[in-house]
């Protein structure tokens, strides 16, 4: 029997970053931040208790409990109403842990630009703002991150 396929994970984040439905032209799409994702996969993929998941996440075991419901509705509505799942933006810190090579102790989180994917500007990311809750000052637009 062959071994069931299992996806990659990319070195910071999820390297499949975007599930639609088959057979839908026009979809909607719903925006999972990577703390919900990150949420959803130590709590219902690798089964962790919510202590030691918010723990693992650095943050408060209410906040995880948050996270966890408004994850779980986004991937219900998407299941149930046929949306597009887009998993980017959000706020949060990536750590590494040391290792070897150039990458040895690159964090990754909130910092950096907001960008428009339709005219090209980039503007400052603000803190505990997601980029894609933002609009583009020139053409309205949603923004994603730089």
């Amino acid at each position: 029997m062959p071994r069931p396929r299992r996806f990659r994970r990319c070195w910071y984040r999820p390297c499949v970053t975007y599930f639609k439905p088959a057979g839908i032209a026009e979809l909607d799409e719903i925006i999972l931040a990577y703390d919900e994702f990150e949420a959803v996969r130590l709590k219902d993929f690798e089964g962790m208790e919510q202590e030691q998941a918010a723990k693992k996440m650095k943050i408060s075991q209410p906040t995880f409990h948050r996270l966890i419901l408004d994850a779980r509705k986004k991937i219900a509505d998407a299941i149930v109403n046929g949306k597009a799942i887009m998993i980017k933006g959000g706020n949060y810190k990536m750590v590494l842990r040391g290792g070897r090579g150039r990458m040895k102790g690159f964090a990754l989180g909130p910092g950096g630009e907001c960008l428009c994917v339709k005219c090209g500007i980039k503007i400052p990311h603000a803190r505990g703002m997601p980029c894609y809750e933002q609009k583009c000052p020139k053409c309205e637009s949603p923004m994603i991150r730089a």
